[in-house]
């Protein structure tokens, strides 16, 4: 475990493909980018089912959610976390199935430009 105060990309980077897991246990989070990091890394996010969090992580194939924002949630998850990870082949297909989550833009982009073409030809 680690703490650095301060903000670098490489390093940001660097942190998310070496680590196994991202704890995110915040009470509120309206969207948030680094769960989305963590899984396009290998990184799998361990986090409070809230906003944003609850709609880009998988409980149980992209990353582990836990629904009471405490200790024992929490706990349990972690806990969740360390029989996965005892697992190789089951830690290995969800990092796979993070990693593979597209969160582009390609297909919101794709869909407004639809729906502009379609109010014009009206």
């Amino acid at each position: 475990m680690g703490v650095r105060v301060g903000f670098e990309a490489g390093v940001a980077r660097a942190i998310f493909a070496g680590a196994d897991f991202l704890l995110m246990p915040s009470r509120y989070e309206p969207c948030g980018l680094s769960q989305m990091y963590a899984q396009k890394f290998g990184a799998l996010p361990i986090a409070h089912r809230t906003g944003g969090l609850a709609e880009t992580i998988f409980d149980g194939k992209t990353g582990l959610l836990f629904d009471a924002a405490d200790g024992e949630a929490l706990s349990a998850a972690v806990q969740r976390a360390l029989a996965l990870y005892r697992n190789p082949r089951e830690f290995a297909a969800m990092r796979r199935a993070a990693m593979a989550l597209d969160f582009g833009w390609r297909r919101s982009a794709e869909r407004y430009a639809d729906l502009y073409r379609r109010l014009i030809a009206r």
